[in-house]
């Protein structure tokens, strides 16, 4: 039953193929072809077409004296009426392409292309010889003949159709496709102001955009132009202004690049390596088949060392099954020469839009919900995971589904080898209330394959209340949540957001004001000020996250809000408060970005031998989001944020670079990290280093910059 959903998305859409394939298109006819078989227009067509132009080309004196031999392709249209009009030509001479458009425009009109009957726009190609040929001729006898053949196969003979597939001159296609555009702060910064002017009808909270989506407020193309470099040579084309490989023909176009983070670095505080290191070669190839379908895969092989802290980190998170490390939003490590890791992690998206107002996407990535920095909803802090999307967008109003394949890799969940499977689904509505004011609504559901539950097709309707069909459907299996976020346009340069999680309901503990470890909220206030101080294109943000203990956490630790020992929502889980400060600049191709993150957050006690004799620090303090909350929980009532090891956070973030290639968004940078991690008491936890330290981590590097990497833990 889980494999239904997909199953009958693409049943559908091969159904709709096929019976469009069904309706016969009719080929334009010439009064000498009238009287040919149906089987027969096409090469009578052309035939005819061919003779025209050797009986009326003149090939121009520049050719002739250079004995130029080669080909024109032209490329043309048929209308309703059964006139000819060029749409493209390719020749090595301008007098060649002249000469094309002049033949073509004495051209008689015909009978026109034809369409489940009626008459219909067709475009086609034609290759011209240079010196000309004259085309074989054809008529009724020739019919007669290849009937008589019973389909014999001349081996001397050969088809002219593949010689009449033309290549359009590649215009950059992808900039005004349904692809997404790959979500990283640092990109959507360039055009966030855009999209935030007051009286826009948009729906700034769901990432990732499509290009259609932002090219209806930002001019993607035209800023492309703008920043490109003049160079002439096909290699300095290609390393500066274009996609490596790119080809675009008739309704279709697919570019192939190269994946780049070549990173060296230093930790200056660390007495355990010399150096930090990122070294990742991929691949990436996105394409078009019409208008409707886009897709996009990248596929990355990654071997990196990092700063002490985030080494750390990301071995506290560590597998199931003897792997080290899970680089956080990366996926699972493997061990490489002792002291480092190899991350292979890959991305897809297929998305299909079958008319304005629906878009179908099925991928292998992530997504988020918020205008913040953070997200409480969903973020994209933890690994790639498979997901079905489905943004439906009408009047004033976006409702976005996604339905996500999650997974639990801890050892106690894991059987024969094999990790735990859970499942997640959420739906967000965006409504524009006004042209100043945007209020979203937001709920999720998380559940296990108890008692062979599967994909619970309860949760597939779009338009249901989860937090119901949980309750009826089980019994305290799933984990249901309730959001809420605004977005408030002061003007065009100001913009003031928030976020609400609620996710325990319970009305007594939450008016009883005792601070009962039921009151299971948190929350986001906001701010981003745009071309700040006058300043064309520098954004400052303000940010304050609060998420009180327990948060993000189940009766079963299987349903919490997570995947891959990482967290859905704030990546720091639970338990804490944290204000960020984020400064943007933006000129040409040159861009700078400063952050600093301060925040508090409180850490479970390092467990004792005798919980009996030692129970506080055996203590569910609600910072863990994978300790069941039913289970040596703290206190009842008096919980607050902060409570445990209280540890006071703070990391400053300098970064500043060139975009390369913007077509691959690679970027030459360096940055620089600073970050002070101070513990009231200093332990060290079996799941989290909570020592205290300082770091200083500088690095430069060349990155193509398709996602986020988070380095504020």
């Amino acid at each position: 039953m889980k494999y239904l959903v997909p199953l009958f998305f693409f049943l559908g859409f091969s159904q709709l193929a096929l019976a469009q394939t069904n309706i016969k298109e009719q080929f334009p006819v010439f009064p000498e072809c009238r009287t040919a078989d149906v089987s027969q227009q096409e090469p009578c067509f052309y035939n005819q077409l061919q003779g025209f132009i050797y009986d009326n080309f003149k090939v121009p004196e520049v050719v002739t004296e250079k004995k130029y031999k080669g080909n024109v392709i032209a490329l043309f249209e048929v209308d309703t009426t059964g006139a000819f009009k060029i749409l493209y030509t390719d020749a090595a001479y301008p007098e060649l392409i002249d000469e094309t458009k002049r033949v073509f425009s004495q051209l008689p009109k015909v009978e026109p292309s034809k369409y489940a009957g009626k008459p219909t726009y067709s475009k086609y190609s034609v290759k011209i010889a240079i010196p000309l040929v004259k085309p074989s001729p054809f008529g009724a006898a020739a019919v007669v003949e290849n009937a008589t053949k019973n389909n014999t196969i001349d081996p001397k003979s050969e088809s002219k159709e593949y010689e009449t597939i033309v290549y359009k001159k590649f215009d950059n296609p992808q900039f005004k496709s349904y692809l997404n555009v790959p979500f990283t702060h640092n990109n959507y910064g360039q055009f966030d102001a855009s999209m935030n002017q007051v009286g826009t009808n948009n729906h700034t909270a769901s990432k990732p955009y499509s290009y259609v989506e932002v090219a209806r407020y930002y001019d993607v193309a035209g800023e492309y132009k703008k920043n490109m470099l003049q160079k002439s040579s096909w290699f300095g084309r290609k390393i500066w202004n274009e996609n490596t490989v790119a080809i675009q023909g008739e309704q279709y176009w697919f570019t192939m690049n190269p994946i780049f983070d070549f990173r060296l670095g230093k930790d200056f505080s660390s007495e355990v390596v010399d150096n930090t290191f990122v070294n990742t070669r991929g691949i990436q190839i996105q394409g078009g088949l019409g208008e409707q379908l886009n897709f996009s895969t990248s596929i990355f092989e990654s071997q990196g060392r990092f700063a002490d802290y985030y080494n750390a980190y990301a071995e506290s998170m560590a597998p199931s099954g003897g792997n080290p490390a899970i680089i956080p939003g990366i996926g699972i490590a493997k061990e490489f020469k002792t002291d480092a890791y190899d991350f292979p992690s890959a991305e897809a998206n297929l998305t299909y839009v079958p008319n304005k107002m629906i878009n179908l996407q099925l991928g292998y990535g992530r997504n988020f919900i918020g205008d913040g920095y953070r997200s409480l909803l969903t973020s994209d802090a933890a690994s790639p995971y498979p997901y079905f999307k489905i943004n439906t967008t009408f009047w004033k109003i976006k409702y976005t589904n996604t339905y996500m394949w999650l997974k639990d890799v801890r050892d106690v969940v894991t059987v024969d080898g094999t990790y735990a499977t859970k499942y997640m689904a959420n739906h967000y509505l965006s409504w524009n209330a006004s042209k100043r004011l945007n209020i979203g609504l937001f709920e999720s559901v998380i559940w296990t394959n108890s008692n062979d539950r599967g994909f619970d097709l309860n949760f597939v309707n779009p338009i249901i209340f989860y937090r119901t069909v949980e309750f009826a459907s089980s019994s305290r299996s799933g984990n249901a949540t309730l959001g809420f976020s605004s977005k408030y346009k002061w003007n065009s340069k100001v913009n003031l957001y928030g976020q609400f999680l609620l996710d325990e309901f319970s009305l007594g503990d939450m008016k009883g004001g005792q601070q009962s470890w039921k009151n299971k909220f948190g929350y986001q206030v906001g701010a981003k000020y745009y071309d700040a101080f006058k300043i064309k294109n520098l954004l400052l943000q303000a940010e304050y996250n609060h998420v009180r203990p327990y948060v993000y956490s189940h009766s079963r630790s299987i349903t919490n809000y997570a995947h891959n020992n990482q967290s859905m929502g704030h990546l720091w889980g639970a338990n804490f408060k944290e204000f960020v400060a984020i400064g943007r600049y933006y000129k040409g191709r040159w861009f700078a970005d400063a952050k600093l993150v301060y925040g508090i957050k409180g850490f479970d006690f390092e467990k004792s031998a005798d919980p009996i004799a030692n129970p506080i620090a055996n203590s569910n303090y609600g910072g863990d989001i994978y300790r069941e909350y039913d289970v040596e929980r703290y206190s009842d009532t008096g919980v607050k944020v902060g409570q445990g090891n209280k540890t006071n956070i703070m990391i400053a973030d300098l970064q500043a670079g060139y975009v390369v290639n913007p077509t691959m968004n690679l970027k030459v940078f360096g940055n620089l990290i600073y970050r002070n991690f101070d513990p009231t008491k200093e332990v060290v936890s079996e799941t989290l280093n909570v020592n205290k330290s300082s770091t200083t981590w500088f690095s430069i590097g060349l990155r193509s910059d398709l996602f986020n990497w988070y380095y504020d833990f």
